[in-house]
């Protein structure tokens, strides 16, 4: 077996890997993109500045500028923060392979509001090394950095641009087309998968005119198709973050007699405000959400309207416009519990429903939730997450083949502590963490059936990757069967599952997006 080059060549420079455990390599912090900074911050990516010698690629790039507690990477040690965050990740077995391997690009999760490359949980090396893949693991500006709408402020000379953070997870996968087969993959077999805001982001890429080509396959775990905001109200959540970037003192949502925040002096806020400002600023449009009434509950997500991202990925799925590449998608079965802990969506799922169908919707949604806690729950996880993707999947299923699952998996702590199969676990398996010690105490009294779990999902996602094929066990969705994998230990092919709560919400978001 002939070991791989630890210094590879790409179209900015010479890179210089790490080998690590069990015959693995990766390739750390290698920028894609210019640093956002300066001239480029609220700009569209720019290529990244060629580099002289070899650029030892050996850690993490900085993380996005977020609070610091979520940029842990240890118990003891936190990733330094930066707008300078454009880099990526690649992990590969350390050899030569006999034929281009498939890629994987990964893009990570955190409500368009937080998340790391560095996330220990994400460490391609076990899915590298397992599958034979070359994973691709991303960063991308997100909150303030990269989901606001400033065009209204924009000139010739300072132009800002929309969808900051699709556009970087753009750039990323044209980084991989050019540079990937130095590292031994396959750039004509490039899988496209995240989880959470990267599963949303995912489906954002479907409906992208700027994405086509750019991957054969893709895969959205828990997305939230609807963590989008319309053109309008981005214009108003811009004007309310210059408001509160210009006076720190300034409550959310205060009225103002002034008329639209001038140009200039927005232009002079946005050149000269620190990262942290920027971040402060951002972190209040939170509460602007809360206490207005502008439509939307998180207020930094994709803008839908623009050259990125014409339409939501709801209609596009609709109408059948989605890029017609295969697609796995799903969600936890408890997707609601982690949040119910921390925070209660009942409003807004409230507000929604009355958006949607009015009075018959609201009974609708009573007429298969009971008021009991775990209802409650659920209520809230198919609000944001499976409800609206069971539509998407309805769409994307007439233009692509498309797996559909649900993961049910618990461990015997897991199910313990109330939280079951809940957003994110699924995550554990993908990379394999629940066998590491990052999350290895999950797994205690389950590590049997912990390694057959990360197992089958490693090697369905892989296969998928690899030649479009999950399991000759899993048929494709269709409308008419509607058959769908519950992964568990041992995991089924089950029709229609939890069919009454589906046409419920298909019924309610049919009617949106036709």
């Amino acid at each position: 077996m002939v070991a791989m080059e630890r210094v590879i060549a790409t179209d900015a420079g010479l890179v210089g890997g790490r080998r690590g455990r069990g015959r693995s390599i990766s390739w750390r912090g290698i920028p894609f993109a210019a640093p956002p900074l300066g001239e480029n911050r609220f700009r569209a990516p720019q290529p990244a500045p060629p580099w002289r010698g070899v650029r030892e690629c050996d850690e993490y790039g900085a993380a996005l500028i977020q609070e610091k507690y979520l940029t842990l990477t240890t118990p003891l040690k936190l990733q330094p923060m930066s707008e300078d965050c454009l880099t990526l990740n690649v992990f590969s077995r350390d050899s030569v392979p006999s034929a281009l391997r498939p890629v994987m690009v990964f893009i990570h999760g955190g409500g368009f509001l937080m998340g790391m490359a560095a996330t220990p949980i994400y460490d391609g090396t076990h899915l590298a090394r397992t599958q034979d893949v070359v994973v691709v693991t991303i960063q991308y500006r997100f909150g303030p950095f990269g989901l606001l709408d400033l065009s209204d402020y924009a000139t010739a000379e300072q132009p800002f641009e929309t969808n900051l953070g699709l556009r970087d997870q753009i750039a990323a996968l044209r980084w991989v087309r050019r540079n990937i087969a130095a590292f031994g993959g396959d750039p004509d077999n490039v899988t496209v998968f995240g989880e959470s805001a990267g599963g949303t982001s995912v489906l954002a890429l479907l409906a992208s005119p700027a994405a086509k080509g750019l991957f054969a396959a893709a895969i959205a775990e828990s997305p939230a198709p609807e963590l989008i905001v319309d053109r309008a109200t981005a214009r108003v959540i811009a004007d309310e973050f210059l408001r509160l970037l210009d006076d720190p003192a300034r409550k959310p949502g205060a009225p103002h007699g002034a008329g639209p925040f001038p140009g200039g002096r927005a232009r002079e806020l946005l050149a000269r405000a620190s990262g942290d400002d920027i971040h402060g600023a951002g972190k209040k449009l939170m509460d602007f959400a809360q206490k207005t009434d502008i439509g939307v509950f998180l207020p930094l997500a994709p803008i839908v309207g623009d050259d990125i991202l014409p339409q939501s990925p709801l209609r596009a799925a609709h109408a059948g416009t989605t890029h017609p590449v295969p697609l796995i998608i799903g969600n936890n079965r408890e997707e609601g519990a982690l949040f119910s802990r921390f925070f209660d969506l009942t409003p807004a799922v409230e507000k929604t429903v009355r958006a949607l169908a009015g009075t018959d919707g609201d009974e609708a949604i009573r007429g298969v939730y009971r008021d009991h806690k775990r209802d409650r729950s659920r209520l809230s996880g198919d609000f944001l997450f499976w409800g609206p993707t069971s539509v998407f999947v309805d769409g994307h299923s007439a233009v692509a083949a498309t797996y559909h699952y649900r993961y049910d998996y618990v461990t015997r702590l897991l199910k313990a502590s109330g939280f079951g199969a809940t957003h994110t676990t699924e995550m554990l398996a993908v990379f394999g963490s629940l066998k590491t010690y990052v999350a290895g105490f999950l797994a205690i009294a389950d590590w049997r059936s912990v390694s057959r779990l990360v197992g089958e999902v490693q090697g369905r996602w892989a296969g998928f990757a690899r030649h479009r094929n999950p399991g000759t066990d899993w048929p494709a969705y269709t409308t008419d069967d509607r058959q769908v994998l519950i992964i568990d230990d041992p995991s089924r092919v089950d029709t229609d599952p939890d069919a009454g709560r589906r046409e419920v919400w298909r019924r309610l978001h049919s009617a949106a997006v036709g």
